[in-house]
């Protein structure tokens, strides 16, 4: 009679059509690393006494728990998820969706050889920091455009190249700390620009800055609060008014706007990149994956001599993004030149979706839930946020589905939805797990009703 706790060896075991699967998979030495761990495993089971290795016998046990350790070890880190929160820019899960046309141009750019510093009409070495200009310069209105690799990048290069050594002045209501520990006097100090308070934290005045101004002044810096916002007895001067008093003192104004808004439109007050060049500042930096609805990247555009200025610095090399982030970016700002935006780009396509539009499509969500054996899904109002530090206080509209499960809280429920795969992340409102469709992709739709069967 065969003897179930018998456990062949390392060579037998590689013999075995499973086996030789992960071999090819995963490579032999991890393979063998893995069936040795779960080898012993097994033996210290069968020392206990363990009853659980069934009529398989300790070969199956040794074959699983190799291909589950090989799985988890060789297995991606950064996984997809099914964002149900509501949130368009969630900054934890990886803030904008790429557009379909951004997608498809850096697999194209990524396949072969690029243009990336090779000047094809003239056959020599050329830039890199030249890529996205034209289309940026376009669609801002500027007159010169570089990129680099996030905005806080881009603010601290900013400074580094046009005021280091010297006084930058800020108003004290815009000295914040947004996301991920960013501090805006954290990045003057580093940049080498000495930092010059004005105002107070609720009010400061075109003439705060104007009283400031002296032989050590480089800079007027103008911080967009992000996800901060003073509200009641407050004062901010107009941006064409502190254009006015770097006009009338020979001091350039730089603007650190952050959310990548490119055009004016109904999301609040939120500014836009082409109201700001119009005004006339000097500089200007955003991001490149919030309202833009890019890859991350860092976005400075201005006066030629500005941006020569920066895109000569030392600090260029450190910062530059590479021919992935070019590929995905000028796809991403093709469609904005083209007018498609609206319902091409995810980010802009969420944020324009109507509640009646959602409700449609969370109508048919919630019928398909509820028909599953144990599960209740059920309509209710409820807002959406931009996220990632833009319009603060704005909200969106929407419909939300709520979805219970008997005998399951509320907490093991959305513990429970992370657990599949992929993953959804919902939120928990009032006591309740709640799916936004408005962040869910539409053809995500249909998989969301198969994922909660599995659960």
């Amino acid at each position: 009679m065969t003897d179930f706790r018998v456990i062949p060896s390392i060579d037998e075991l590689r013999r075995r059509p499973a086996v030789r699967a992960l071999e090819a998979e995963f490579g032999a030495d991890a393979t063998v690393d893995a069936l040795r761990a779960a080898a012993s495993e097994v033996r210290a089971a069968i020392a206990r006494g363990d009853g659980r290795l069934g009529a398989d016998g300790a070969t199956a046990y040794v074959e699983s728990g190799a291909a589950a350790q090989l799985r988890s070890a060789f297995g991606s880190s950064l996984r997809p998820v099914i964002n149900a929160t509501g949130v368009v820019v969630h900054t934890n899960l990886g803030r904008a969706p790429l557009a379909a046309a951004a997608i498809d141009r850096v697999a194209r750019i990524a396949s072969g050889y690029t243009s990336l510093e090779y000047d094809l009409a003239r056959g020599a070495r050329g830039r890199r920091d030249v890529h996205a200009e034209g289309l940026l310069c376009r669609l801002t209105g500027a007159d010169a455009a570089v990129v680099v690799n996030n905005n806080a990048a881009a603010t601290m290069i900013v400074l580094a190249a046009l005021a280091a050594r010297r006084e930058v002045i800020v108003s004290r209501g815009e000295l914040v700390e947004i996301g991920g520990g960013f501090r805006v006097p954290d990045v003057m100090a580093q940049s080498g620009a000495i930092l010059r308070e004005v105002g107070t934290t609720n009010k400061t005045r075109a003439a705060d800055y104007a009283a400031a101004i002296g032989d050590h002044t480089a800079l007027i810096l103008r911080v967009h609060p992000s996800n901060f916002r003073i509200e009641g007895f407050t004062e901010r001067p107009q941006l064409s008014d502190l254009v006015k008093v770097g006009n009338r003192f020979n001091i350039p104004v730089a603007e650190d706007l952050g959310s990548g808004l490119l055009v004016s439109d109904t999301i609040g007050d939120e500014p836009a990149v082409r109201d700001s060049v119009a005004a006339g500042v000097d500089v200007c930096c955003f991001s490149g994956d919030k309202l833009l609805g890019g890859p991350q990247a860092g976005i400075i555009v201005g006066r030629t001599a500005m941006i020569d200025r920066i895109r000569t610095h030392p600090l260029m090399r450190a910062l530059r993004v590479d021919k992935l982030t070019y590929a995905a970016l000028e796809a991403t700002l093709v469609e904005y030149a083209a007018g498609r935006a609206a319902t091409t780009v995810p980010v802009q396509r969420m944020l324009a979706t109507t509640a009646d539009a959602i409700r449609a499509r969370a109508e048919m969500v919630a019928a398909r839930i509820g028909a599953l054996a144990g599960w209740r899904a059920t309509l209710v109002e409820g807002c959406s946020a931009v996220g990632g530090g833009s319009a603060p206080g704005v909200e969106l509209p929407t419909w939300l589905v709520v979805v219970e499960r008997d005998g399951t809280s509320p907490d093991a429920l959305e513990a429970s939805l992370r657990r599949l795969d992929p993953p959804i992340v919902a939120r928990i409102d009032r006591e309740r797990v709640v799916l936004d469709l408005r962040t869910v992709l539409p053809d995500q739709d249909a998989q969301l009703a198969r994922l909660f069967a599995s659960v």
